[in-house]
């Protein structure tokens, strides 16, 4: 499926290949940190199956729990997260597209949790959480 996405401020735009079968909540801590929620949502692609078509992400590193270092790409202007990768040139890299920067965003339903260990015990149930459909004055 192809999949095209933007940053807030519009100044990155990109488009990419995914499977839609493939997308994942992440709950662990960084996740939580970077996103300001209590998980996020990621669908992978292939670093030969994206292609940018507008701007240059900025670059933020970090080690993951896993003590490997990550790339973490982002707009410099809004902030917008775009995806996470591995560091290096290795062949087929994968990289983690935040699926709420994507205009097929409500296709791309999750299909598996990841570090659950570190979810946020509320995280499950939100279904009888009172319901808005706007925030007045937003």
């Amino acid at each position: 499926m192809q999949v095209t996405g933007k940053c807030h401020c519009e100044a990155i735009s990109f488009q990419a290949e995914v499977d839609p079968g493939r997308a994942v909540l992440c709950h662990c801590t960084d996740c939580r940190v970077m996103s300001g929620a209590p998980y996020r949502s990621i669908i992978q692609t292939r670093e030969t199956d994206f292609k940018l078509l507008s701007g240059q992400p900025k670059m933020y590193y970090k080690y993951g729990e896993s003590g490997n270092r990550r790339e973490l790409a982002f707009c410099d202007t809004c902030g917008s997260h775009l995806y996470a990768t591995s560091v290096g040139d290795e062949p087929n890299r994968l990289f983690g597209l935040r699926t709420g920067i994507l205009d097929q965003c409500e296709d791309l339903r999750p299909t598996l949790q990841v570090w659950c260990l570190s979810e946020v015990s509320w995280a499950q149930d939100v279904s009888q959480i009172q319901r808005v459909d706007k925030v007045p004055g937003a």
